[in-house]
């Protein structure tokens, strides 16, 4: 047995992709994902302070954005556990958006449909970022 060999674990291995060999379908849903994360963040905040807001001058409402600065670190590290996560949590971000688009209108109602897009699109590139990578680590384990 080569003494440089890592000693055998009877754990099963973590899920996790090299930055040096990331393949482009899992660097693309990366991206998708984070940029819709940020454009949520963008959105919430540019809705709430000045496009829309409940109150003149911005509302609390503002602080809806700040769970979502917290993926955003395990999103660009392509932490599988965070896209995950995201994917069942954003369902409570597309839920808002939807109430609003139903019931603001003019602004808000689109402002709304833009939520649920993003919302959308960010649980589709999370979908299949955890997909890809499943399989990725299915294929070089057989």
């Amino acid at each position: 047995m080569d003494a440089s060999a890592p000693p055998p674990s009877s754990a099963a291995p973590a899920v996790s992709v090299s930055a040096a060999a990331v393949p482009p379908a899992v660097e693309a849903t990366r991206w998708v994902a984070s940029g819709c994360a940020i454009g949520l963040i963008v959105l919430g905040l540019a809705w709430e302070l000045w496009l829309a807001p409940l109150r003149p001058g911005g509302s609390w409402w503002v602080l809806k954005v700040v769970p979502l600065l917290f993926p955003l670190p395990g999103l660009l590290r392509r932490r599988m556990y965070t896209y995950r996560w995201v994917s069942l949590v954003i369902w409570l971000y597309f839920t808002e958006g939807a109430v609003r688009a139903w019931s603001d209108r003019g602004l808000g109602a689109r402002l709304a449909l833009l939520e649920v897009v993003l919302c959308l699109v960010l649980f589709a590139a999370c979908a299949l970022h955890v997909r890809i990578r499943l399989r990725l680590h299915k294929a070089a384990t057989a």
